[in-house]
Protein backbone atom coordinates (compact mmCIF):
# COMPACT_ATOMS: atom_id res chain seq x y z
CA UNK A 1 0.00 0.00 0.00
CA UNK A 2 1.38 3.51 -1.11
CA UNK A 3 1.99 5.64 2.20
CA UNK A 4 0.69 8.50 0.57
CA UNK A 5 -2.86 8.98 0.80
CA UNK A 6 -5.08 10.35 -1.49
CA UNK A 7 -6.77 13.71 0.75
CA UNK A 8 -10.47 14.59 -0.50
CA UNK A 9 -11.70 17.95 1.18
CA UNK A 10 -14.53 18.16 2.22
CA UNK A 11 -17.44 20.67 3.60
CA UNK A 12 -20.69 19.23 3.70
CA UNK A 13 -21.87 20.12 0.35
CA UNK A 14 -23.12 18.34 -2.63
CA UNK A 15 -19.90 19.39 -4.82
CA UNK A 16 -18.12 17.80 -2.17
CA UNK A 17 -19.39 14.64 -1.73
CA UNK A 18 -19.44 14.13 -5.40
CA UNK A 19 -15.12 14.69 -4.88
CA UNK A 20 -15.64 12.23 -1.90
CA UNK A 21 -16.94 9.29 -3.95
CA UNK A 22 -14.49 9.91 -6.71
CA UNK A 23 -11.30 10.07 -4.54
CA UNK A 24 -12.92 6.93 -2.39
CA UNK A 25 -12.67 4.98 -5.93
CA UNK A 26 -9.22 6.82 -6.80
CA UNK A 27 -8.04 5.34 -3.40
CA UNK A 28 -9.26 1.68 -3.86
CA UNK A 29 -7.71 1.98 -7.59
CA UNK A 30 -4.14 3.12 -6.07
CA UNK A 31 -4.50 0.47 -2.96
CA UNK A 32 -3.87 3.72 -1.41
CA UNK A 33 -5.50 5.12 2.35
CA UNK A 34 -8.09 7.94 2.07
CA UNK A 35 -7.13 10.54 3.95
CA UNK A 36 -10.52 12.91 4.31
CA UNK A 37 -10.11 16.88 5.45
CA UNK A 38 -12.67 19.74 6.39
CA UNK A 39 -11.56 22.79 6.48
CA UNK A 40 -13.17 25.18 9.07
CA UNK A 41 -13.01 28.85 7.76
CA UNK A 42 -11.83 31.38 9.54
CA UNK A 43 -14.29 34.18 10.08
CA UNK A 44 -14.77 36.76 6.88
CA UNK A 45 -13.20 39.70 8.46
CA UNK A 46 -10.03 37.80 9.56
CA UNK A 47 -6.82 38.39 8.23
CA UNK A 48 -5.56 34.62 7.15
CA UNK A 49 -1.97 35.97 6.20
CA UNK A 50 -1.23 36.32 10.03
CA UNK A 51 -3.32 33.38 11.42
CA UNK A 52 -1.96 30.09 11.37
CA UNK A 53 -3.74 27.01 10.53
CA UNK A 54 -4.10 24.41 13.30
CA UNK A 55 -5.64 20.91 14.10
CA UNK A 56 -9.33 20.63 15.14
CA UNK A 57 -10.61 18.07 17.12
CA UNK A 58 -12.11 15.59 14.44
CA UNK A 59 -14.27 14.31 16.96
CA UNK A 60 -15.79 17.40 16.94
CA UNK A 61 -16.83 18.50 13.54
CA UNK A 62 -20.31 17.48 11.99
CA UNK A 63 -19.02 17.60 8.51
CA UNK A 64 -16.58 14.92 9.08
CA UNK A 65 -20.01 13.14 10.91
CA UNK A 66 -21.34 12.63 7.80
CA UNK A 67 -19.04 11.63 5.77
CA UNK A 68 -18.13 9.03 8.62
CA UNK A 69 -21.96 7.77 8.42
CA UNK A 70 -22.11 8.35 4.60
CA UNK A 71 -18.94 5.89 4.47
CA UNK A 72 -19.39 3.31 7.39
CA UNK A 73 -19.96 -0.24 5.96
CA UNK A 74 -18.53 -0.02 3.01
CA UNK A 75 -16.86 -3.26 2.07
CA UNK A 76 -14.42 -2.19 -0.10
CA UNK A 77 -13.39 0.60 2.03
CA UNK A 78 -9.92 1.92 2.07
CA UNK A 79 -7.64 2.52 5.35
CA UNK A 80 -9.94 6.59 6.16
CA UNK A 81 -8.48 8.94 8.10
CA UNK A 82 -10.42 11.83 9.07
CA UNK A 83 -9.18 15.17 9.72
CA UNK A 84 -10.35 18.72 10.87
CA UNK A 85 -8.51 21.67 10.66
CA UNK A 86 -9.15 25.70 11.09
CA UNK A 87 -8.16 28.04 8.94
CA UNK A 88 -8.25 29.78 4.93
CA UNK A 89 -8.98 26.70 2.60
CA UNK A 90 -7.37 28.88 0.06
CA UNK A 91 -4.04 28.19 2.21
CA UNK A 92 -4.66 25.13 3.75
CA UNK A 93 -5.90 22.83 1.18
CA UNK A 94 -3.12 23.49 -0.84
CA UNK A 95 -0.70 22.51 1.70
CA UNK A 96 -2.58 19.01 2.76
CA UNK A 97 -0.98 18.42 -0.99
CA UNK A 98 2.86 18.33 0.11
CA UNK A 99 2.17 14.67 1.98
CA UNK A 100 -0.34 13.06 -0.62
CA UNK A 101 -0.31 11.44 -4.07
CA UNK A 102 -3.95 13.03 -5.01
CA UNK A 103 -5.83 15.99 -3.69
CA UNK A 104 -9.14 15.70 -4.92
CA UNK A 105 -12.34 18.42 -4.10
CA UNK A 106 -15.07 19.62 -5.79
CA UNK A 107 -15.83 22.19 -8.40
CA UNK A 108 -16.74 24.85 -5.80
CA UNK A 109 -18.13 24.76 -1.64
CA UNK A 110 -20.70 26.39 0.62
CA UNK A 111 -19.17 30.00 0.12
CA UNK A 112 -18.83 31.99 -2.71
CA UNK A 113 -21.51 32.97 -5.13
CA UNK A 114 -23.88 30.64 -7.18
CA UNK A 115 -22.96 31.65 -10.45
CA UNK A 116 -19.20 30.81 -9.93
CA UNK A 117 -17.97 27.92 -12.20
CA UNK A 118 -15.59 27.35 -9.95
CA UNK A 119 -14.21 28.15 -6.89
CA UNK A 120 -11.80 30.09 -5.34
CA UNK A 121 -10.58 27.34 -2.83
CA UNK A 122 -10.15 24.61 -5.78
CA UNK A 123 -8.80 27.57 -8.05
CA UNK A 124 -5.94 27.77 -5.18
CA UNK A 125 -5.64 24.18 -5.06
CA UNK A 126 -5.19 23.66 -8.17
CA UNK A 127 -2.70 26.01 -8.89
CA UNK A 128 -0.54 25.72 -5.81
CA UNK A 129 -0.81 22.11 -4.73
CA UNK A 130 2.65 20.18 -5.08
CA UNK A 131 0.18 17.09 -6.24
CA UNK A 132 -1.85 16.30 -9.00
CA UNK A 133 -5.44 18.04 -8.12
CA UNK A 134 -8.62 16.36 -9.63
CA UNK A 135 -11.92 19.24 -9.39
CA UNK A 136 -14.54 17.02 -10.04
CA UNK A 137 -17.52 18.99 -11.95
CA UNK A 138 -21.65 19.50 -11.22
CA UNK A 139 -23.32 16.87 -13.46
CA UNK A 140 -24.98 18.83 -16.16
CA UNK A 141 -22.30 20.76 -17.89
CA UNK A 142 -22.92 21.52 -21.25
CA UNK A 143 -20.31 21.45 -23.50
CA UNK A 144 -20.01 22.35 -27.55
CA UNK A 145 -18.44 20.69 -30.20
CA UNK A 146 -17.92 17.19 -31.36
CA UNK A 147 -16.30 14.78 -28.89
CA UNK A 148 -13.97 12.35 -29.91
CA UNK A 149 -16.30 9.10 -30.74
CA UNK A 150 -15.39 5.40 -29.60
CA UNK A 151 -16.88 3.04 -27.04
CA UNK A 152 -15.77 2.25 -23.51
CA UNK A 153 -13.76 4.69 -20.85
CA UNK A 154 -12.06 7.56 -22.07
CA UNK A 155 -8.70 9.46 -20.55
CA UNK A 156 -7.96 12.61 -22.22
CA UNK A 157 -4.37 14.71 -22.21
CA UNK A 158 -3.49 18.00 -23.13
CA UNK A 159 -0.30 17.29 -25.12
CA UNK A 160 1.76 20.40 -26.69
CA UNK A 161 4.01 19.71 -29.25
CA UNK A 162 5.85 22.82 -28.46
CA UNK A 163 7.02 21.58 -24.76
CA UNK A 164 5.44 18.21 -23.20
CA UNK A 165 5.51 18.02 -19.87
CA UNK A 166 6.57 14.34 -18.40
CA UNK A 167 5.13 14.61 -15.29
CA UNK A 168 1.25 15.46 -17.20
CA UNK A 169 1.81 12.59 -20.12
CA UNK A 170 2.89 9.88 -17.20
CA UNK A 171 -0.07 10.96 -14.73
CA UNK A 172 -2.31 10.35 -17.93
CA UNK A 173 -0.56 6.71 -18.95
CA UNK A 174 -0.65 5.79 -15.37
CA UNK A 175 -4.26 6.71 -14.59
CA UNK A 176 -5.50 5.22 -18.23
CA UNK A 177 -3.93 1.92 -17.51
CA UNK A 178 -5.82 1.71 -13.79
CA UNK A 179 -8.94 2.58 -15.16
CA UNK A 180 -8.90 0.06 -18.63
CA UNK A 181 -9.70 3.19 -20.56
CA UNK A 182 -8.08 4.58 -24.08
CA UNK A 183 -6.14 7.47 -23.90
CA UNK A 184 -6.89 10.23 -26.20
CA UNK A 185 -3.77 12.82 -26.88
CA UNK A 186 -5.07 16.08 -28.25
CA UNK A 187 -2.62 17.57 -30.23
CA UNK A 188 -3.64 20.94 -30.69
CA UNK A 189 -1.87 23.75 -33.56
CA UNK A 190 -2.29 26.76 -34.27
CA UNK A 191 -4.39 27.62 -37.39
CA UNK A 192 -5.37 29.36 -39.62
CA UNK A 193 -1.27 30.77 -39.16
CA UNK A 194 -0.67 34.03 -38.77
CA UNK A 195 2.70 35.38 -39.39
CA UNK A 196 3.81 38.29 -38.39
CA UNK A 197 5.38 40.98 -40.64
CA UNK A 198 7.58 43.62 -40.68
CA UNK A 199 6.82 47.12 -42.92
CA UNK A 200 7.72 46.39 -46.32
CA UNK A 201 8.31 42.81 -46.03
CA UNK A 202 6.95 40.16 -48.20
CA UNK A 203 4.41 37.94 -47.25
CA UNK A 204 5.69 34.34 -46.30
CA UNK A 205 4.51 31.24 -48.67
CA UNK A 206 1.25 29.65 -48.15
CA UNK A 207 1.77 27.07 -45.99
CA UNK A 208 -0.78 23.97 -46.23
CA UNK A 209 -2.91 22.55 -43.33
CA UNK A 210 -2.04 19.09 -44.03
CA UNK A 211 1.70 19.84 -44.08
CA UNK A 212 1.45 21.28 -40.08
CA UNK A 213 -1.10 18.57 -39.36
CA UNK A 214 1.30 15.93 -40.29
CA UNK A 215 4.37 17.80 -38.68
CA UNK A 216 2.06 17.99 -35.38
CA UNK A 217 1.07 13.95 -35.76
CA UNK A 218 4.92 13.30 -36.19
CA UNK A 219 6.18 14.98 -33.03
CA UNK A 220 3.42 14.14 -31.13
CA UNK A 221 4.15 10.39 -31.71
CA UNK A 222 7.93 10.97 -31.05
CA UNK A 223 7.06 12.34 -27.59
CA UNK A 224 4.33 9.30 -26.59
CA UNK A 225 6.61 6.61 -28.01
CA UNK A 226 8.46 5.82 -24.53
CA UNK A 227 5.34 6.22 -22.73
CA UNK A 228 3.65 3.58 -25.10
CA UNK A 229 6.62 1.59 -24.06
CA UNK A 230 6.15 1.95 -20.80
CA UNK A 231 2.52 1.21 -20.33
CA UNK A 232 1.74 -1.55 -23.19
CA UNK A 233 -1.82 -2.48 -21.86
CA UNK A 234 -2.87 1.17 -22.64
CA UNK A 235 -4.62 2.21 -26.23
CA UNK A 236 -3.66 5.00 -27.53
CA UNK A 237 -5.29 7.66 -29.81
CA UNK A 238 -3.56 10.77 -31.03
CA UNK A 239 -6.06 13.98 -32.08
CA UNK A 240 -4.29 16.39 -34.03
CA UNK A 241 -6.84 19.10 -33.73
CA UNK A 242 -6.88 22.92 -35.42
CA UNK A 243 -7.16 26.05 -33.19
CA UNK A 244 -8.53 26.12 -30.06
CA UNK A 245 -6.50 24.05 -27.43
CA UNK A 246 -8.80 24.50 -24.44
CA UNK A 247 -12.12 24.08 -26.91
CA UNK A 248 -10.67 20.99 -28.21
CA UNK A 249 -10.34 19.36 -24.56
CA UNK A 250 -13.27 20.54 -23.33
CA UNK A 251 -15.55 19.19 -26.53
CA UNK A 252 -13.06 15.84 -25.64
CA UNK A 253 -14.53 15.91 -21.89
CA UNK A 254 -18.40 15.03 -23.10
CA UNK A 255 -18.49 11.55 -21.05
CA UNK A 256 -14.81 11.39 -20.47
CA UNK A 257 -13.50 9.68 -17.44
CA UNK A 258 -11.01 12.52 -17.04
CA UNK A 259 -9.15 15.09 -18.59
CA UNK A 260 -5.61 15.65 -17.68
CA UNK A 261 -3.61 18.92 -17.99
CA UNK A 262 -0.66 20.54 -17.16
CA UNK A 263 0.62 23.28 -14.58
CA UNK A 264 3.20 25.85 -16.08
CA UNK A 265 6.95 25.79 -14.52
CA UNK A 266 7.92 28.86 -12.81
CA UNK A 267 9.83 30.94 -14.69
CA UNK A 268 13.18 33.16 -13.89
CA UNK A 269 11.45 36.34 -13.95
CA UNK A 270 7.98 34.94 -12.62
CA UNK A 271 8.54 32.85 -9.97
CA UNK A 272 4.86 32.13 -8.81
CA UNK A 273 2.40 29.16 -9.71
CA UNK A 274 0.21 29.71 -12.94
CA UNK A 275 -1.92 27.38 -14.14
CA UNK A 276 -1.69 29.06 -17.77
CA UNK A 277 -4.87 29.79 -20.16
CA UNK A 278 -6.30 26.29 -21.09
CA UNK A 279 -6.13 24.78 -18.29
CA UNK A 280 -7.85 27.80 -16.53
CA UNK A 281 -10.41 27.66 -19.27
CA UNK A 282 -10.37 23.44 -19.03
CA UNK A 283 -11.11 23.66 -15.19
CA UNK A 284 -14.46 26.13 -15.79
CA UNK A 285 -15.59 24.69 -18.74
CA UNK A 286 -14.94 20.63 -18.62
CA UNK A 287 -18.21 18.14 -18.42
CA UNK A 288 -15.74 15.84 -16.39
CA UNK A 289 -13.29 15.79 -13.32
CA UNK A 290 -10.12 16.92 -14.75
CA UNK A 291 -6.72 16.63 -13.05
CA UNK A 292 -4.01 19.66 -12.99
CA UNK A 293 -0.75 18.11 -12.67
CA UNK A 294 2.14 19.98 -11.57
CA UNK A 295 5.46 19.79 -13.98
CA UNK A 296 7.69 17.92 -12.72
CA UNK A 297 10.68 19.28 -11.13
CA UNK A 298 14.18 19.42 -12.62
CA UNK A 299 15.98 17.01 -10.26
CA UNK A 300 13.32 14.39 -11.30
Amino acid sequence: MSTHPVVAAVDGSDDSLRALEWAVDAARRRAAPLRVAHVRQYAHWAQPEVLAAGLAHPQDDPVLDQVRTRLEGRADQPDTEYVGMEGAAGVVLPELGATAQLLVLGSRGRGGFASLLLGSNSMAAARDAECPVVVVPRPGREVHGEAPGGPGPRVVVGLKVDGPDEATLEFAFAEAARRGARLQAVAAYPWPAQPWMMPGELPPPIVDQDVIEDETRVLADGFLAPYRERHPGVAVQLIPAAGDAAGHLVAASRDADLVVVGRHRRRLLSPVRMMGSVTHAVLLHAASPVAVVPPASPAD
